[in-house]
């Protein structure tokens, strides 16, 4: 079975462990997945992140972020699908929970958080919002 939306997948994998209280979790990986981790690391959504190499793809390891018993991240959601991207200029993106979550959008410059896009004043794909 081919996967046709691996950032969805990537987001449902976090969702079901943050539920399930889970420290951490492994998901198979791509340069993109890394470039998302990367960004939720930098806003502070999770702990940390690692990279482990194998013959095929790669795992991605997460490890999540947690406050006694409250998640870092409350919510995620896919912004832009398969069969309907999203896109926005600069100046058009739109602010997720008034500020208080990121919008992860895909740049010409690489993956930027939503605050990073309008500062450097470039749009793209809206990949996903995290609050």
């Amino acid at each position: 079975m081919s996967m046709t939306d691996p950032i969805a997948d990537m987001l449902t994998r976090i969702r079901n462990a943050v539920r399930a209280q889970h420290d951490a979790l492994a998901l198979p990986g791509s340069k993109q997945k890394r470039h998302i981790a990367e960004i939720l690391k930098q806003e502070g959504y999770i702990s940390d992140h690692s990279w482990e190499d194998d013959s095929k793809q790669g795992t991605l390891h997460i490890t999540l972020k947690w406050n006694k018993q409250e998640s870092a991240i409350e919510g995620l959601r896919r912004e832009s699908r398969p069969g309907q991207r999203r896109y926005a200029r600069s100046k058009d993106i739109p602010k997720v929970r008034n500020g208080l979550g990121v919008m992860i959008v895909s740049t010409p410059r690489g993956m930027m958080s939503d605050r990073a896009a309008r500062k450097a004043g470039i749009g793209g794909e809206l990949i996903c919002s995290v609050w």
